[in-house]
């Protein structure tokens, strides 16, 4: 199997930059999240992304057939805004701010424990996109996972990945959810949203109700679109996506129940 021509051009101008990016290969059906029993290795070679092998740059990965036991130990690299909003490999849609990474040869979707060496950090991110495909690179970080374990700056890292067993793996909504644009890769500002209203008078009414909820620092936001001007709702700025789900988490509890995390919209 060979990588559409559309892949390789995407691929060869995020090389020349300097980063990587896993190609989406095979079928592309509905995504599917799913736990392994607990007698079982996290995933086996199944469903969206997991062809026996595919070829890029004329070289041929073998994806194997089990996650099971599998450690490496190697380089891990990070990609961010320009593939914000494009396909993964099986079928998802890659967004930078959530805990994932892309892999050449471990069956996805899989848990893997990432260990920076380099300064001592760790945590679990979701693997569910192919690359790197620079030699030398084991494992492709989104941006969020990058920034977590200090790998944005240097742009790489030394890295032990470890497979997470079914019985120890992160739950799915893990992955979380933002709505997707397209971003500058640095200090991107994030914003629990609350609502948008073509009525600046129901923006106002709902400010009222989140300061009697002691959440003072909600803002009306103006946003000229095609459709006319809206007035959004939000708190923020946050620049941490552990911060903005937390404050997320918060603000359901009082029972805004629609709250959502978003990103700084851009100017049409």
């Amino acid at each position: 199997m060979t990588v559409r021509p559309v892949g390789v051009v995407l691929l060869l101008t995020f090389m020349l930059e300097g980063c990587t990016f896993g190609v989406p290969i095979g079928d592309r059906g509905k995504a599917q999240v799913s736990v392994a029993p607990a007698n079982q290795s996290v995933t086996q070679r199944k469903g969206p992304g997991n062809p026996s092998s595919y070829v890029v740059f004329g070289k041929r990965y073998y994806v194997l057939e089990s996650s099971k036991g599998f450690v490496q130990r190697g380089i891990a690299s990070w990609y961010g805004a320009k593939f914000h909003g494009r396909k993964t490999s099986n079928g998802e849609i890659y967004n930078m701010y959530a805990m994932t990474a892309a892999h050449k040869t471990l069956p996805i979707p899989v848990y893997v424990h990432v260990k920076n060496l380099d300064n001592g950090r760790s945590m679990v991110v979701r693997v569910n996109d192919r690359g790197p495909f620079i030699s030398g690179r084991i494992i492709d970080l989104s941006y969020a996972a990058a920034k977590k374990l200090g790998v944005d700056g240097p742009g790489t890292a030394n890295v032990l990945i470890t497979v997470v067993d079914s019985a120890q793996s992160k739950p799915a909504d893990v992955v979380r959810t933002i709505p997707l644009t397209d971003l500058p890769e640095q200090d991107v500002p994030l914003f629990v949203q609350m609502g948008s209203f073509s009525s600046n008078e129901n923006a106002n009414n709902l400010v009222r109700e989140l300061i009697d909820a002691n959440e003072s620092s909600a803002k009306i936001f103006q946003l000229q679109t095609s459709n006319g001007l809206f007035f959004r709702v939000r708190v923020g700025p946050l620049f941490d996506i552990d911060e903005a789900n937390a404050v997320l988490r918060r603000l359901k509890s009082k029972g805004f129940q629609t709250a959502r995390i978003v990103v700084q919209d851009v100017p049409e």
